[in-house]
């Protein structure tokens, strides 16, 4: 089995732990398994002592050079934008996580496809949905490790849609799914092309619409300015952190946020991370992260 090891110097201090949170945690590590055109890989990625400290990032797999080339966009190594932001709670929370960066994952697909699982359903319902593809269609990463691989695209491409029915994903959610299976060379091909590229290309699938390309592009690309809209709870979330509203739409989220332009997405960014959730009839709640690779 081939087996690559690397050590990746930081161009700046960051919090890779952070950074890279969809990541699965170990004691002796940071994993990853993912899919890469030249065949399947798992990753470990251990931090050094300090954000400064080089990483050592052992590869397994056939794809275990690609996944090591993707390495320095998913811990945020790619992201050399400086933030300086004008609202004074994203000021402070800026301060207290200066390591804080944009990460790139590296597939279309693997982006794509729990996006599409979670649109128009609550988030418990759409992790339910995803949990049991994977087990469903799994397959064992190469490596030490005992990790999955996300679902081959290609063996999705050949069921039908009602046979998505025994995961919860009804016809809706399970069109555009498999029309994204089917289309995957042509997807994976359009994340080196930009941010506006992608998303037009995701927006000529059926089913695909501005939240679910927006989530995707800013997933894969790590655009500093992307605002994903059409969200349930998000222009809440935004107005609650920087204007103490409870509520808001999508056109107050982007009037909100418009000052810190053309880091809007560092700015959501940090209100996810560090925000809290408006309070309904109970204490406040700290954020959750959503976003897991």
């Amino acid at each position: 089995m081939v087996e690559l090891v690397e050590l990746l110097e930081p161009p700046r201090p960051i919090d890779v732990v952070a950074t890279a949170h969809g990541l699965r945690r170990a004691a002796d590590g940071l994993w990853w398994a993912t899919r890469t055109l030249a065949g399947a890989a798992s990753v470990r990625i251990t931090p050094g002592p300090g954000w400064a400290a080089p990483l050592e990032v052992r590869a397994w797999g056939p794809g275990a050079e690609l996944a090591l080339a993707a390495v320095p966009g998913l811990v945020g190594f790619t992201d050399h934008g400086a933030y300086g932001p004008c609202h004074p709670r994203l000021a402070e929370w800026h301060r207290r996580r200066p390591g804080l960066r944009l990460g790139r994952t590296a597939g279309v697909l693997a982006a794509l496809l729990p996006t599409i699982v979670a649109q128009r359903v609550a988030s418990v319902d759409a992790a339910r949905s995803w949990r049991a593809l994977r087990r469903a269609f799994a397959e064992r990463a190469p490596g030490p490790a005992d990790l999955i691989l996300p679902p081959d695209p290609r063996r999705l491409a050949r069921l039908a849609y009602h046979d998505l029915h025994r995961f919860g994903i009804e016809r809706r959610r399970a069109a555009p799914l498999l029309a994204a299976c089917r289309a995957a060379e042509r997807l994976e091909r359009l994340g080196s092309g930009g941010a506006g590229r992608l998303m037009a290309g995701l927006r000529q699938l059926p089913g695909i619409g501005s939240w679910t390309a927006t989530s995707v592009a800013l997933a894969v690309t790590g655009g500093s300015d992307l605002v994903v809209v059409g969200d349930y709870a998000l222009p809440s979330m935004v107005a609650w952190n920087l204007a103490g509203e409870r509520t808001a739409d999508d056109a107050r989220m982007l009037e909100l946020l418009a000052d810190e332009a053309p880091n809007r997405a560092r700015a959501v960014q940090l209100v996810l991370r560090c925000g809290e959730v408006p309070p309904r009839h109970g204490p406040r709640l700290r954020a959750a992260s959503v976003v897991s690779l």
